[in-house]
């Protein structure tokens, strides 16, 4: 009776100290490989490591002490203080590469698309240069012609200021050469001897 009486105190106590969990993710922490024990304290023997950020799943507590399940299936205690709820760097590790790897793609794609770019804009550039050249050039000559035609034209036009003087100059002439021949064959036309009409000798 004194042997079951014991065994259900031991039992209540064993209830009172160790608190139960759902099983949990866990994850060791990353700082340190640190060693587990058969046990939930001290006193209990070594039987193994586990690795800093392995993964674990965390069976119960009790005390400074966690229960684990480790990957290969181990079932071991742990002090508390080593688990962390956060996933460690070292999961982390493949995805944060993973990233690192798409960013890196991705920064040497936008540096290739800009260099790209630049020499595209370069190009528009000196083909834009090369036409204002050009039209520039076809300005000048135009200039060029619209001068020579300006000089052409004033020429012309003295030319043709010179024609219509000699030409005013030549009908004045001329007009004074037909009245001045008008004046003088009108003063000459009277004292002509004028011719005398025969007479028909009928009878």
């Amino acid at each position: 009776m004194k042997t079951i009486g014991k065994l259900c105190v031991g039992i209540l106590l064993g209830v009172g100290i160790s608190t139960a969990h759902a099983e949990e993710a866990r994850w060791v922490s990353d700082s340190i490989s640190t060693y587990v024990r058969s046990g939930p304290t001290d006193s209990y023997r070594i039987v193994g490591t586990v690795d800093a950020g392995q993964r674990v799943t965390l069976l119960e507590s009790q005390g400074d002490y966690s229960r684990i399940r480790t990957e290969s299936g181990d079932s071991v205690w742990i002090p508390s203080d080593d688990l962390q709820s956060e996933q460690s760097v070292q999961e982390k590790m493949p995805e944060m590469q993973q990233r690192v790897q798409t960013l890196t793609q991705r920064l040497e794609g936008i540096d290739d698309e800009w260099n790209q770019r630049v020499a595209d804009m370069k190009t528009a550039l000196q083909s834009s240069q090369s036409r204002v050249n050009e039209l520039q050039t076809s300005n000048d000559d135009l200039n060029a012609q619209l001068t020579q035609a300006q000089s052409k034209m004033r020429e012309y036009q003295a030319k043709l200021d010179t024609e219509r003087e000699d030409l005013l100059m030549r009908y004045f002439v001329y007009g004074g050469s037909v009245a001045g021949g008008g004046l003088i064959l009108g003063l000459l036309v009277p004292h002509l001897p004028r011719r005398r009409k025969k007479r028909d000798r009928w009878f």
